[in-house]
């Protein structure tokens, strides 16, 4: 057996979907090979202080990551830089024990950045690690900066010719100026019922379905408690199906599977509470859908320049049969029951065969991005 590769699992963060992230990382760590992997768990609090050594199972149970920290001994605040020369995590506190500090201080072979939302999945983090020279899973920084821009990655998805659901923008300000002219201009464009979520964040956090004026208000200002932007979209009589695609610059599709929610629309509560909605892997469509499906899934990865794995989440009009590209996830839900593993098992790559694809997809697109030179000498080129 060779040296194991050093794995940095960073979960929970500054999001409204830290507890999701929880959940993913407590899977994944489960399913890493001990064999071929040293394992270390990375919290980031809801506040964003990093904590090394808190195990997301732990958490699982309902404790704070704080308190887990002031209860284990083996748990550290640490920090990382844009230094590349450290290329790892560095003790928060002066005072650290300086074994326990040197343990924590070793550099890292590769990052899986398990969280979900702003900070983590929206390419800041991304920037943090390119700076250090951290090789990491996932999405680069603009990959993981349009796949949770709502707005934006739309917009080049129709430039791609891919087909999207008309949308409006309502921004904050606006809305705390004149809240009825806001209500009146998308009135104007859609009919009810609309859908009004934040444009940087997923599983569904603060998503509502307006059937009325005053839902709309409220939906309104509950989507913009969350980001400053908010993305209105008319309903859509649809089937809703979803594609994982797995890879860099040759991604390919899985097979395609439907989500069938619980309630009215897939909400927060349809996804992690109930535990009723169903999942049909593969869906039940005729093979040309599906081909349309995974030939868009791929396009609309490559059309986002994303990298490792994605979601792509689609609308099947009931009545037309079209097809329509609703988002995209670049760090989908990563607990064994998510459809993104559900649907690669299908495929037939068993869970802890995809967590081991993603790490080399990670280190391939870190050895693909140092070829990149990063000098120039314009004496030397004439």
């Amino acid at each position: 057996m060779g040296k194991k590769l050093r794995v940095g699992v960073i979960f929970g963060g500054r999001s409204g979907e830290h507890e999701v992230s929880i959940a993913s990382a407590a899977s994944v760590i489960a399913a890493l090979d001990k064999e071929k992997y040293e394992i270390v768990p990375i919290g980031v609090t809801h506040e964003g202080r990093w904590l090394a050594g808190v195990e997301p199972l732990r958490l699982t149970q309902g404790v704070s990551m704080e308190d887990d920290a002031a209860t284990h001994t083996d748990v550290q605040a640490v920090t990382i830089t844009g230094d590349p020369t450290q290329r790892g995590l560095i003790p928060a506190n002066p005072g650290a024990d300086e074994e326990a500090g040197a343990r924590v201080s070793r550099p890292f072979d590769i990052v899986l950045p398990v969280l979900h939302g702003t900070y983590g999945e929206d390419g800041a983090l991304q920037g943090l690690l390119e700076m250090a020279d951290v090789p990491y899973a996932g999405s680069g920084v603009l990959g993981a900066a349009l796949g949770m821009d709502k707005e934006k990655a739309k917009m080049v998805f129709r430039s791609a010719g891919l087909p999207v659901v008309d949308w409006l923008i309502v921004r904050r300000r606006e809305m705390e100026r004149d809240p009825e002219a806001v209500a009146a201009r998308i009135e104007a464009r859609f009919s009810y019922p609309l859908f009004a979520k934040p444009v940087n964040l997923g599983s569904s956090v603060g998503v509502s379905k307006a059937h009325n004026h005053a839902e709309l208000l409220d939906a309104l200002r509950l989507a913009l408690e969350f980001d400053r932007r908010a993305i209105i979209e008319p309903g859509v009589t649809c089937r809703e199906l979803e594609c994982a695609v797995l890879g860099n610059d040759e991604p390919q599709a899985s097979v395609v599977g439907e989500v069938a929610p619980s309630r009215e629309f897939y909400d927060y509560r349809a996804k992690y509470i109930d535990n009723t909605s169903r999942l049909f892997i593969p869906a039940d469509i005729p093979a040309e859908t599906s081909d349309a499906v995974r030939r868009m899934a791929v396009e609309a990865f490559l059309a986002l320049d994303l990298c490792g794995l994605a979601r792509v989440d689609f609308f099947l009009d009931k009545e037309s049969g079209a097809i329509y590209i609703n988002e995209v996830n670049t760090m989908p839900g990563f607990t064994q029951i998510s459809m993104y593993p559900k649907l690669w098992e299908a495929s037939g790559v068993p869970y802890p065969e995809l967590l081991d694809r993603l790490i080399q997809l990670g280190l391939e697109r870190h050895e693909e991005r140092r070829r990149n030179r990063t000098t120039f000498d314009p004496d030397v080129e004439a």
